[in-house]
């Protein structure tokens, strides 16, 4: 993620169970394990950051 030093002040991990694994960006959800059925793509969550990042 060195990728968006410049634009991220911090990165939050929070447990939780069932399989969960969700990505959002200042409260948007940009990915969902749960909603898709399949885990993400390293590049899917870069694109989707870069998307929401850049200016």
């Amino acid at each position: 993620m060195k990728e968006f030093e410049g634009q991220v002040a911090s990165w939050t991990l929070i447990p939780s169970s069932g399989g969960v694994f969700e990505v959002r960006v200042n409260g948007e959800l940009v990915f969902s394990k749960k909603q898709l059925g399949r885990h993400a793509e390293v590049e899917e969550i870069r694109q989707a950051l870069a998307a929401r990042l850049r200016p």
